[in-house]
């Protein structure tokens, strides 16, 4: 068996069926693409074939990319050149496309061509896509839970198999800018609006067949290799052209902050692409996507969020010997934002939720979190009304304890108070069965000190979800010092069922996430205090891709809430606890009544709708703006070592299990630099021994803080990566 076959029907239409083997969905292999190569030659050379139907034998999908482990071999193999090993490889499959394209036309006159159509029976994307954008007709499934899209912007590269070409030249480059770049994928009709299918149908199969028996010579004809093409919207050097690539310029560098390779390379191809015919401009291309695959960053997002995120999504990290553990009856305690968003997913899956809070206003005004929820959702097409009622009759809203009996998992979210937790949890124990795993979503406090309060520590754990629930990818698992295999894998269970990314890590004081985040927001709060201009400190973050500046995530987490941290970590650590002039700052504006967003007031002034105006000159006032202002890799170099030298410490004393989740955990818990593939992979692409010497080079500067970590100066001295030292994978192989 192949992943390609060819049929040809009575009709003289020649099926090529995609049914990847021992695979659940299509991906592309360098293989299967050199078979599709051969198929077409058969097909356009069989004077019996009338035209080509391209489809998939997968129900419900059609393809999901290339497989992204085919380009790693490809710069294995090739030892010293693997940049041009890479551009073959490109270019070979721009030479296939480009010949499904043509169809046997004669190359002057464009005539003789047989027909060729792609039925898209489900979900589509990457190199699917660039598939069907080279045939002559394409046609979806009507099918509104089908997708199509070119996301590989997502993972760090851009559509190099012709994508960006064909599309832009298609539809002009201001109408593909935000198509590619954003790299969403679209429902059907969306997808025929935007161009990326022709048709929508129920049988896209037959449709396809019967636009093939049915296509005229000039149906075949792709507009760049008519006579007389012009680029839609102008090209470069026309006036009109001129300005949609200034727009689109902007409006990449205005999302990117220049932080992201793989954007500002899909721009130049479009571009220069536009100022030449159409095969250099796949020539173009071929060597822009090279130029990607070659950048460490390419590298280390495929790994990072492709890779590492899949193999975590499909149990990587899940105790091997425990049998099944999905969720039925979920108790969730606490109504409030949390406690809310945690039932809404959970219901989302399927699961019976029962949420519990003090009294049946408090728990009603949970529940309707989830009915305004899914009210917006009906409003935008996303959601319909008999949805909406299946979703809330999975949710019972009740202050009643006795209520929790059944469940298999409770969850519980309350107040950040020890005391108030367990209370909770002797209360709760009492009630539920004796299997019943249960969890606290706590954002700080010690699982190990929690667990005391229960009579099942084993069967104690934490599961930190990030706010607001619905829209974090994220979901942190704690283990405390006794929790067992069972509670790991229930908790893991319990996330991919809401379909979310899990990482577990051992008990500690913040646990993974917040342990690097928090030392983020003080690095820019101590900047503050040093008379850096605030502007300067957000605008660095973000031009190193982080989502917000520390500044602004003050002000959107809530002061208060880091100066009620600030006061317990000091209250728990006592005379170890380090201090720091962002503490006195952050208590400072307490006292001012200054506590962000919420209050309309923070280091930012608001207007009376809430939306942020400036930065609050009254700062400036106790902490005047400095004369001589930092560089702005000075001010980067603190932001990213404040946060990566936790990962590495959190990594030396066993918080940190694997690598892979130090890394998935950051880009997804708080936007860590995307572009770099999460801290660890940053530390790699500096290299050790760099980030050894500039540890030194800022403690020396700024403090004990940037010391470098026993683990990282004994790697910096053996000239060891992270990767090449801690990778599962590569021990695995």
């Amino acid at each position: 068996m192949t992943d390609f076959t060819l049929t040809t029907d009575a009709d003289g239409v020649a099926f090529i069926t995609w049914d990847a083997q021992g695979k659940s969905m299509n991906v592309m292999t360098r293989e299967a693409f050199e078979l599709v190569s051969d198929l077409v030659d058969q097909a356009l050379n069989d004077d019996a074939v009338k035209g080509i139907v391209i489809t998939s034998g997968k129900e419900g999908s059609f393809a999901g990319g290339m497989d992204l482990n085919t380009l790693a071999t490809i710069r294995q193999e090739a030892g010293d050149t693997p940049a041009e090993a890479l551009f073959n490889f490109v270019m070979s499959g721009h030479h296939i496309l480009r010949k499904l394209e043509l169809a046997g036309m004669d190359p002057k006159t464009k005539k003789g061509g047989k027909p060729v159509a792609c039925a898209i029976n489900g979900t589509c994307a990457g190199i699917g896509t660039e598939i069907a954008l080279a045939c002559h007709h394409r046609v979806m499934t009507d099918n509104a839970k089908a997708k199509i899209g070119l996301p590989e912007i997502l993972l760090g590269i851009f559509p190099g198999g012709g994508g960006t070409i064909r599309y832009s030249k298609m539809v002009g480059a201001l109408a593909a800018a935000p198509v590619l770049l954003e790299g969403k994928m679209m429902d059907p009709k969306k997808a025929k609006g935007a161009q990326l299918v022709d048709a929508v149908s129920d049988d896209p199969v037959a449709a396809a067949k019967e636009w093939v028996l049915n296509a005229k010579e000039a149906d075949l004809v792709k507009p760049w290799d008519a006579k007389g093409y012009k680029m839609p919207g102008g090209a470069p050097y026309h006036p009109a052209g001129f300005m949609t690539f200034v727009g689109a310029s902007a409006m990449i560098n205005g999302k990117t902050q220049g932080a992201f390779p793989a954007a500002k390379a899909l721009l130049s191809a479009i571009y220069e692409g536009a100022l030449v015919d159409f095969d250099t401009a796949l020539r173009i291309e071929a060597r822009h996507f090279t130029s990607i695959l070659m950048n460490p960053s390419s590298s280390a997002m495929i790994r990072s969020l492709f890779l590492n995120k899949e193999a975590l999504e499909k149990g990587a990290v899940r105790p091997k010997d425990v049998p099944d553990q999905r969720v039925k009856k979920v108790g969730v305690l606490g109504a409030g934002m949390m406690g809310a968003g945690i039932a809404l997913v959970s219901a989302q899956a399927g699961m019976e939720v029962v949420l519990v809070d003090r009294d049946q206003e408090a728990a009603d005004k949970g529940k309707a979190y989830s009915e305004s929820y899914m009210d917006k959702g009906i409003k935008r097409g996303k959601a319909t009304a008999e949805k909406k009622e299946a979703l809330l009759g999975r949710i019972t809203a009740t202050p009643d304890l006795d209520a929790l009996k059944g469940c298999d998992l409770i969850i519980e979210a309350v107040f950040e108070d020890p005391g108030v937790k367990a209370e909770m949890t002797k209360k709760v124990e009492a009630i539920i069965p004796e299997d019943c795993i249960f969890a606290s979503n706590t954002s700080t406090l010690p699982i190990t000190d929690l667990a005391k309060a229960s009579v099942r520590p084993e069967q104690f754990i934490g599961i930190h979800f990030f706010s607001p629930v619905e829209k974090m990818l994220l979901v942190e698992i704690i283990k405390g010092a006794e929790t067992g295999d069972r509670a790991v894998a229930k908790a893991l269970d319990y996330v991919r069922q809401i379909r979310k990314t899990p990482i577990v890590v051992n008990d500690a004081r913040f646990f993974y996430a917040n342990r690097c985040i928090i030392p983020y927001i003080n690095e820019g709060l101590r900047m503050l205090t040093e008379g850096v201009a605030p502007s300067m400190i957000d605008n660095a973050a973000r031009q190193l891709g982080f989502p917000v500046g520390p500044i602004q995530l003050n002000d959107e987490t809530s002061i208060d809430l880091g100066a009620k941290i600030a006061r317990a970590t000091k209250a728990a650590m006592g005379n170890a606890y380090p201090d720091s002039p962002g503490d006195d700052l952050i208590f400072w504006m307490e006292e001012l009544g200054r506590m962000g967003r919420k209050a309309n007031a923070g280091f930012f002034d608001y207007d009376d709708k809430g939306k942020r105006t400036q930065y609050w000159k009254g700062l400036h006032d106790k902490y005047p703006l400095a004369e001589t202002q930092p560089s702005l890799q000075e001010v980067q170099d603190r932001l990213m070592f404040a946060q990566v030298l936790e990962a590495v410490r959190a990594l030396e004393e066993g918080v940190l299990m694997d690598i892979r989740e130090g890394d998935v955990g950051a880009i997804l818990a708080w936007g860590f630099a995307p572009w770099s593939g999460g801290p660890l992979s940053w530390l790699d692409i500096l290299g050790t021994p760099y980030a050894a010497e500039r540890c030194d080079q800022l403690t020396e500067a700024y403090g004990v803080r940037f010391t470098c970590p026993p683990l990282l100066r004994e790697m910096a001295t053996k000239g060891q990566s992270f990767y090449g030292r801690f990778d599962p994978e590569a021990a695995a192989a």
